[in-house]
């Protein structure tokens, strides 16, 4: 008769023995999963700008999330500020993509539009403040996308911006000095160096004029200075070794950079052992 009653009680409860909620103090019901919120957010790239053939609609190639569900809605461009020289253009979208749950992890392309008040004539376009793209040097209907170094980087020689293009090839940290440089236009050697200490002009203190700093050699090549060799060490040895075609006149008379620059220090001792 118990196991009978039990296999009742099983076909109305789910389980012998199991408590319905409300009942004796019983568990809450499971709690309803949060949704994925949509967000404002913008593009990881923009890689083209095509103008149409009425001159005033741009197309903006964008990169932006994608996956197995709908990962972007009201994808558009907008001018951030009236047109000047320049047409400053913010491109947005929403999605979920932010929580990697939405399943939003890929990228695809995707086009945003923009209707200009007035033809866009030869200004450039700047995306989100940082991507700017000219009609100068271009083919239509696209822009070209600019460099690090602006839409006309300098030729490669011994000028200052040529040095400036050097350093962006060694990804020299921000606020770079150059201390020394010595160029015969296809072979160049550049000493550099970098402030580490605390903001505290005119203070004594030597933690204010710490610097680290290295020695890297190039050679011309049409896109720019291309890195050689990086030592810390005087004369030729180290490039000549890359590049036997460097010239000794730029790099015999060299001096070692200051141990400063590159500061060693010993191995820490291993921790004694404790007495038992």
């Amino acid at each position: 008769m118990a196991v009978w009653f039990c296999a009742v009680a099983v076909l109305v409860l789910g389980a012998c023995g199991t408590q319905v909620a409300g009942r004796d103090g019983g568990s809450p019901s499971p709690a309803v999963s949060t949704p994925i919120p949509w967000t404002t957010t913008q593009p990881s790239a923009v890689t083209g700008v095509r103008v149409g053939d009425d001159r005033r609609t741009l197309l903006l190639a964008t990169q932006v999330p994608s996956g197995p569900h709908a990962c972007v809605r009201d994808l558009k461009a907008v001018l951030t500020e009236p047109m000047s020289d320049l047409v400053r253009v913010q491109v947005t979208f929403v999605s979920p993509s932010g929580d990697r749950a939405s399943g939003c992890t890929k990228e695809r392309s995707a086009t945003a539009r923009l209707t200009l008040p007035e033809p866009l004539g030869g200004r450039d376009v700047v995306v989100d403040n940082y991507t700017r793209f000219t009609a100068d040097g271009a083919k239509p209907p696209a822009l070209r996308l600019c460099g690090k170094l602006g839409c006309t980087p300098p030729v490669t020689g011994c000028t200052a911006g040529s040095y400036e293009q050097a350093l962006t090839t060694v990804d020299a940290p921000l606020h770079t000095y150059r201390n020394a440089e010595r160029c015969d236009g296809k072979w160049l050697v550049l000493d550099i160096s970098w402030r580490t200490g605390p903001a505290c002009a005119g203070s004594p203190e030597p933690a204010c004029s710490a610097r680290l700093g290295d020695r890297w050699f190039f050679r011309a090549k049409k896109s720019g200075w291309e890195p050689i060799a990086r030592t810390t060490d005087g004369g030729c040895r180290a490039v000549r070794q890359r590049e036997p075609a460097f010239p000794v006149s730029l790099c015999a008379s060299l001096a070692p950079l200051p141990p400063s620059l590159h500061p060693s220090h010993a191995p820490s001792s291993a921790s004694p052992t404790p007495a038992s």
